[in-house]
């Protein structure tokens, strides 16, 4: 079996097995303001390392080893912490320096020990010569509680469209 043939397996097993769950009543949302308050001071804190421009080593302390993600600049499936730190730490080379990130719109719904965190990114970043760009996205992010701190295991960047 290909690797996208396992692929396409293992996302419609996994998708198959969310709707049973939210079908069957199974899986409801808990609104849980402490855990809310958890997950976005975990993404604010990457963020912080992000913009003083730490490695990913640093950057990413609450990213799990089999996190996935979506962004618009790679048009595929990123698998894997190390796989997105090495990226995270080549986009470093570029010289630019992020002097705002933070969240609007946030909204979490918790699951037991899994939390989704939903938000619109707002950022602003200063390349080497000192031009400084906006950065927008809708986003989305998975976390689970792993031995008590909450770990990113997925994350989906989508840019900000004109017609959004």
């Amino acid at each position: 079996m290909s690797v996208f043939d396992q692929r396409s397996v293992r996302t419609t097993l996994l998708a198959a097995a969310w709707a049973l769950l939210v079908c069957a009543g199974q899986a409801s949302a808990a609104e849980d303001p402490a855990v809310a308050a958890e997950v976005m001071a975990a993404a604010r804190a990457q963020w912080a390392a992000q913009d003083q421009n730490k490695p990913a080593a640093q950057s990413f302390s609450t990213v799990a080893d089999d996190y996935t993600e979506f962004n618009p600049d790679v048009p595929t499936l990123i698998e894997g912490k190390g796989l997105a730190g090495r990226m995270f730490d080549a986009s470093l080379q570029g010289g630019s320096t992020g002097l705002l990130s933070d969240m609007i719109n946030p909204h979490v719904q918790v699951y037991g020990d899994t939390a989704i965190l939903a938000y619109n990114y707002v950022g602003m970043v200063k390349d080497k010569d000192g031009k400084i760009d906006n950065v927008l996205a809708k986003s989305t992010r998975v976390y689970v509680r792993q031995n008590g701190t909450w770990m990113l295991v997925h994350a989906n960047f989508a840019p900000v469209t004109s017609g959004d």
